[in-house]
């Protein structure tokens, strides 16, 4: 397990060196001047070329990206061009935000995905069955941000269970950080928990019919630790190699979810920062978020080789 674990941290360097790369290229390469949106119409060329100048827009590429890379790899992604603002210290405030709606929403995928699945395994072809297949395939179809707006309107608006918009903190009080979660979970959770639910029934069914399942209910295991020890076990291993898939979605979905319900994530600082066209800001996102979808399929990895042992190296 730590010879996995090594190579798969050894194989971020390159892949985290090309995105920086790939990352700073096409931020060099937007069609307008961001010294336009700073200074306005009204400016001087004087103070355009000032502005620049400050701005080190004037060195040729290659060399401020590698002056960009060599402050990155110290945890300095830069300042805003707009604000003056330290692109990291904005990041490492509203990440956490984002974390605690997509951990939430990844916890309600899994739990109602498998859950669904395996009622589904258990009675193939009956309502359940049916049903489950239903639910999944309108689950996929609907995006996540129509169905956040429905449940606003359902159990914010008409119910009034649940604020429609915010946030609150969890170390301010975990009882308002639930419900202000709640419904962007929700509509983000629910979504993936489709896909997850049609793999843990595909491979469900499978092992279920396997040799060693007769074998145990032959021993007279009862149905329940048949099931869960055995068949869920060995069941969840083709269903963590999509996870990261789902995760990496939630993430995605995670940032226009934030602007239903108003939340000052990392989608609402995306957005503002693609309008200003703030390339630090847009270039320390890229990178971040890049990093956490390696950190993600790291995870992955980890629990895929735990539970698959021929998945590791030899």
């Amino acid at each position: 397990m730590l010879r996995l674990i090594v190579q798969r941290l050894a194989a971020l360097v390159p892949l985290l060196f090309i995105v920086s790369v790939l990352t700073f290229s096409f931020t060099s390469m937007l069609p307008s001047d961001p010294v336009d949106l700073i200074i306005g119409d009204t400016g001087t060329q004087e103070q355009y070329e000032m502005v620049r100048e400050r701005l080190g827009l004037n060195e040729p590429v290659v060399v401020r990206y590698f002056q960009w890379l060599g402050r990155a790899v110290q945890g300095d992604l830069g300042t805003s061009f707009f604000n003056s603002v330290s692109v990291s210290s904005a990041v490492m405030q509203r990440l956490p935000v984002t974390l605690s709606l997509t951990a939430v929403s990844a916890l309600i995928a899994v739990l109602v995905g498998i859950a669904a699945g395996v009622a589904a395994a258990l009675r193939p072809r009956s309502w359940v069955d049916r049903l489950a297949t239903v639910g999944a395939t309108i689950g996929q179809a609907i995006p996540n941000f129509w169905f956040g707006l429905l449940l606003v309107a359902i159990f914010a608006v008409n119910l009034r269970l649940f604020p429609a918009t915010g946030f609150t903190p969890i170390s301010t009080s975990p009882w308002e950080w639930l419900r202000s979660v709640t419904l962007p979970a929700l509509a983000l959770g629910l979504s993936s928990s489709a896909a997850i639910a049609r793999q843990v029934r595909s491979a469900m069914v499978g092992v279920l019919q396997q040799d060693y399942i007769r074998a145990a209910r032959a021993q007279g295991l009862s149905s329940r630790r048949v099931i869960l020890r055995h068949a869920l076990t060995n069941a969840m291993v083709p269903v963590v190699a999509i996870l990261s898939f789902q995760i990496t979605v939630l993430l995605g979905g995670a940032l226009i979810v934030e602007q239903v319900f108003a939340i000052n994530g990392l989608g609402t600082l995306a957005i503002t920062a693609v309008r200003q066209q703030d390339i630090p800001m847009i270039q320390g996102l890229v990178l971040v978020m890049v990093g956490l979808v390696v950190l993600v399929q790291l995870a992955t990895d980890i629990v895929y080789g735990f539970l698959n042992p021929k998945a590791r190296p030899s």
